[in-house]
C-alpha cells in the first residue's frame, strides 16, 4: 500500500495538516521538562518501526507537497541551491546515498537499478523515470546534488573537511529556520554557528566539531533541534522575512493553538565515501499546538519547557513576542502530573 501522500500547501492558504499517524510519529524534542542547548548527538541507528528514525532518510505523507514547495522556492530564488566547484564529487556521493536509502526503505515508491555506471532511477510519487551515467553531469538535468535533493525532504548541507575544520561549501536550503545559505556558503563550522547564545560559553560547539571531524563512514549520527513558527510555513528564510516576520504579530490567545507550530529539525550527519565530505541533512517537521496537545505528555512538557526557557534562548529562537501567550494557552493542558523520561508518547 505504501505511504498515502497528502496534497497540501505551506504558504498562502496553509492547508498543511498532520494525520493521526503523523502526530504520533512526530519527533518531539524534549526528553525532560526543561531545556538547555546541548550537543545531544547519538548514533543514527534504526529506531522503532513507523518512527522518523526507522530509516536513514525519512519519507512521510508530506513528501509530494514539500517537493512542490521546494520547486517554488528555487524558481523564485535559485541561490538557495549552491555548490562550490570542488564539491561536485560530494554531490555524486549524496546522490548515491539518497537513492540507495530511499529505494531500499521505500521500494514501492522508489527504484534504483545499476549496471556499472549506467543508473536507472524511478521516483513514482513525482513521476520521474531517468537513466543517467553516474559521474557524468551532462546526463542529468541538474548537478547531482540539486537533482536528488529536489526529490528529498529537508535541507542538505555538504561540508568539506580541511584545515581541522568543516566548511559549508555546498547545499540546498529552502526549509530553514531563519538562516541563509547564500550568507553562510564558504564559512567554517564556528563561523556559521556564531549567532547561537550560551552554547559557545558552554563549549558545545568545540565538542561538536571534534566529534564530527572524527565521524566514520557507515556510522552516521543525529540530533534534534527546535524552534517555533507561526503558520505551517516551511520557508522561513531571512531572504523572505518580509513575508513571514509579520506573522508573529498576529497571534492571540484565541488563535495560537491553530497558528503556532513547534518546528523540529532532525539533523543527521553522514560521512561520504569518495569525497570524504560530510552531508548534514536537516529535516523539518511541523506540528501545531492543537495537534501536539492530543498527546497529553507533550502538552504538559511543552508548557514546562517554554515556561522555564532561559531568556537568551527565548530571544535567539524568536519567541519573545508570543512565548507568554503560548505558556498561558498550554497551561490548561498541564495538570501537574509527572512526565515519563524521553520524548515518545506514553
Amino acid at each position: 500500500m505504501g505511504i498515502q501522500f497528502r496534497q497540501e500547501t505551506f504558504r498562502d492558504d496553509f492547508t498543511f495538516r498532520n494525520s493521526e499517524t503523523a502526530i504520533r510519529r512526530f519527533p518531539f524534542p524534549f526528553d525532560k521538562d526543561t531545556y538547555m542547548y546541548a550537543v545531544n548527538i547519538e548514533p543514527h541507528t534504526a529506531g522503532p518501526k513507523g518512527s522518523v528514525f526507522e530509516h536513514p532518510i525519512d519519507v512521510d505523507e508530506h513528501y509530494a507537497s514539500e517537493m512542490a514547495d521546494r520547486a517554488l522556492v528555487l524558481k523564485e530564488d535559485p541561490l538557495r541551491c549552491q555548490s562550490l566547484p570542488h564539491m561536485t564529487l560530494a554531490g555524486w556521493d549524496l546522490l548515491e546515498l539518497l537513492m540507495e536509502s530511499m529505494s531500499t526503505s521505500y521500494p514501492e515508491h522508489f527504484t534504483l537499478e545499476r549496471n556499472g555506471d549506467q543508473w536507472h532511477w524511478i521516483n513514482r510519487p513525482l513521476d520521474i523515470n531517468d537513466r543517467f551515467t553516474f559521474g557524468d553531469i551532462a546526463t542529468l538535468p541538474y548537478g547531482p546534488m540539486e537533482y536528488i535533493t529536489r526529490q528529498a525532504q529537508g535541507d542538505f548541507c555538504l561540508l568539506d573537511q580541511r584545515d581541522g575544520n568543516l566548511w559549508m561549501d555546498a547545499g540546498i536550503v529552502t526549509t530553514q529556520a531563519d538562516w541563509s545559505l547564500d550568507f553562510d556558503i564558504g564559512m567554517n563550522f564556528m563561523e556559521w554557528h556564531g549567532p547561537v547564545p550560551l552554547a559557545h560559553q558552554l563549549g558545545v560547539f568545540e565538542r561538536a566539531l571534534k566529534f564530527m571531524l572524527n565521524l566514520r563512514q557507515g556510522s552516521p549520527t543525529r540530533r534534534l533541534n527546535w524552534t517555533m513558527t507561526v503558520n505551517p510555513r516551511l520557508d522561513t528564510s531571512p531572504e523572505n522575512y518580509h513575508k513571514w516576520g509579520k506573522d508573529r504579530t498576529t497571534l492571540t490567545l484565541e488563535n495560537i493553538g491553530n497558528k503556532l507550530h513547534l518546528r523540529v529539525e532532525l539533523q543527521s550527519f553522514f560521512r561520504l565515501p569518495r569525497s570524504n565530505a560530510i552531508v548534514f541533512p536537516i529535516r523539518c517537521y511541523l506540528i501545531k499546538l492543537e495537534e501536539l496537545v492530543t498527546v497529553p505528555k507533550w502538552g504538559r512538557r511543552l508548557h514546562r519547557v517554554l515556561q522555564t526557557l532561559p531568556p537568551e534562548l527565548v530571544d535567539y529562537k524568536g519567541l519573545s513576542r508570543f512565548r507568554d501567550t503560548a505558556v498561558e494557552w498550554l497551561s490548561k493542558y498541564d495538570d501537574g502530573a509527572e512526565t515519563s523520561p524521553g520524548g515518545w508518547p506514553d
